[in-house]
This record gives structure tokens, C-alpha cells and sequence, in this order.
């Protein structure tokens, strides 16, 4: 058994406890900036998400993350990178689960590049890979930095002057890791990987909008074979399947949450035809659009009274 092990499995412990202490629901949003945490006991249906570029650390349980043709699971002791605007859908496999997400800033990581620019033995990004998601384990340096960012929140007075030194660590001990590649590829501005994200978050933000590969390349300044293939290799999926995704997960999350019709919320999301919308929800959720939000609104109430 390596030396360090028992501390590493101590330290998930801590982070785990720390993170319990201060969630509220599944996901919760802190006063440390950049930093959400998420929290279950039980397990749950899957759950359709829109991942904004974020890395999560794993202090306890297990999740399946599927993303059109691609799927990975991620546990104690692991963490993921997404570097990108995702639809996903997670499927917890272990509870209880404990997680700490810090969101990316594109500028705070620049940043410690030009300072460490020269004079860091940093691994470089590969040329041309477009890269977007990679797992791997945390090193106990990494979790020990993680853990004193979320523990943060137990002395809120501490939080200004230190959390973004802390954040600093843990990006300096990222970039000197696995995730380090892809963390560089992420600060260049003309990249593969930056135009697949620039072609990524203007869909997510016409998704309701006629797209064309055309026009998606052109926004992404590549030809539509090339974004065609980047795209495909840095989320599971092709473009327009992308827009379909974001769609649907828009109208699932519309016909949960309020009185309205399947018909109404085809329309709102960018279907011409009704019959299409409701053929495609099928295919992706298993049931149509109306038995589908009632099975969903009833696990909520479910499990609502379960809390209470």
C-alpha cells in the first residue's frame, strides 16, 4: 500500500465533511467565489445538465456522465475537466455524493501562465487537439488545496484574503498534472479547441434559432468539415445534434416546471412541427413529453416529502 494512501482517504473524509457542512439541496452555489457544491444522500434519476467549462472533485460516491456517444464515470478520489458548454446527462451510481466544482476563469488562468511563463517545467498542450474532457485521480497536494478552499466557509473572514490564493494553487497544481494540456488549450485564443468552444457556446445561445453548419463554422472561423470533425471529437457529438440536445433539455426542463403544453413548448424552443418535437423527446427520454414531466414532477414531490 503506497505511504501516502491513508492520508489521501483521510483527506477525501475531511473534504467530503467539509462539503456536507455548508451544501443546501443537490447543488449549491458559495460564498467563495467560483465555487459550487454538490451533495446527495440518496440516489436519484439521472439528470439532464448544461455543464459550463468547470473541474469537479470527487470527495465521495460515483457519477455517469453521458454526453452523445461518450460516457465516463468519475469517483472518490477522482477529478474530471470539462472545458466547454456541455449538455449531459448524469447518473449518480454511489451515494451518498459529495463533490467541489470550481468554475473556470479563463483570465485568472492566463494569468498564472505569463507569471509562470519561462520559468515552469509545465507540460504544453498537444498541437491541434481539441480536446474536452479528461478524468483523472487527485494527488494529495491537490486535495489538500482543495479542501482548505472549501473549508474557506467555515471562517468566512478568511474567504477574501485567501480564496484567491488558494484558487491559484490548485490551477498551478492542476496545470503541472494530467489536466495541464488541456488547461493550456484553454487560455489560447486561436486554438482548436477555443473555436470549438466559441461554436459551442454561440449554439447554446441560438439554440431556439434555424443553425447551419454554414453558419456555426463561419462563427467559429473554420471550414464546416473541420468544425464538423473538432466538434465531434471534443463533445460525443455533431453539431446540430448538439442544438437538438439543448433544445430538448430546455423543453424537458419548461414542461416540469410549469402549466403549459407540449405543443406551446415546441414552438419555444425552435420546433416547426409538433409531431417532430414529440417523435425526437421520445427517442431521447424514453416516453412522450407530457407522461414523461409527470413521472418527473412526481419523483420531485417524492422526494421533497422525503426532506420534509
Amino acid at each position: 500500500m503506497p505511504e501516502h494512501l491513508p492520508d489521501r482517504l483521510g483527506g477525501l473524509d475531511s473534504l467530503a465533511a467539509a462539503i456536507a457542512r455548508h451544501n443546501e439541496g443537490l447543488w449549491s452555489d458559495s460564498a467563495v467565489p467560483r465555487l459550487t457544491l454538490v451533495a446527495l444522500d440518496e440516489l436519484i434519476a439521472p439528470v439532464d445538465l448544461l455543464y459550463a467549462p468547470m473541474i469537479c472533485f470527487i470527495a465521495d460516491g460515483a457519477k455517469r456522465t453521458l454526453a452523445g456517444d461518450r460516457s465516463w464515470v468519475t469517483g472518490r478520489g477522482d477529478m474530471f475537466l470539462n472545458s466547454l458548454v456541455l449538455p449531459v446527462t448524469c447518473t449518480f451510481e454511489q451515494a451518498p455524493y459529495r463533490s467541489a466544482v470550481l468554475h473556470l476563469d479563463g483570465r485568472l488562468l492566463a494569468d498564472l501562465l505569463l507569471e509562470l511563463d519561462g520559468t515552469d517545467p509545465l507540460p504544453l498542450p498537444r498541437p491541434g487537439a481539441p480536446g474536452a474532457q479528461v478524468t483523472a485521480s487527485m494527488t494529495p497536494a491537490l486535495l489538500d488545496a482543495v479542501t482548505r478552499w472549501v473549508r474557506l466557509l467555515d471562517t468566512p473572514d478568511d474567504i477574501r484574503p485567501l480564496a484567491s490564493r488558494i484558487e491559484a494553487e490548485i490551477l498551478y497544481r492542476l496545470l503541472a498534472g494530467p489536466l495541464g494540456p488541456i488547461l493550456r488549450q484553454y487560455t489560447l485564443a486561436d486554438s482548436g479547441a477555443a473555436r470549438v468552444r466559441v461554436a459551442a457556446a454561440y449554439i447554446s445561445t441560438h439554440y431556439a434559432e434555424p443553425l447551419s453548419i454554414a453558419t456555426i463554422a463561419a462563427t467559429a472561423h473554420m471550414s464546416p468539415a473541420t468544425l464538423h470533425r473538432h466538434f465531434k471529437a471534443a463533445t460525443g457529438m455533431s453539431p446540430l445534434r448538439f442544438q437538438k440536445l439543448l433544445r430538448l433539455q430546455e423543453a424537458r426542463r419548461q414542461l416540469v416546471a410549469g402549466n403549459t403544453t407540449a405543443a406551446v413548448v415546441a414552438e419555444a424552443v425552435g420546433y416547426a412541427s409538433a409531431t417532430q418535437f414529440n417523435r425526437e423527446y421520445r427517442r431521447t427520454y424514453g416516453l412522450p413529453p407530457g407522461q414523461d414531466a409527470s413521472l418527473l414532477r412526481g419523483r420531485l414531490t417524492e422526494a421533497r416529502g422525503r426532506a420534509d
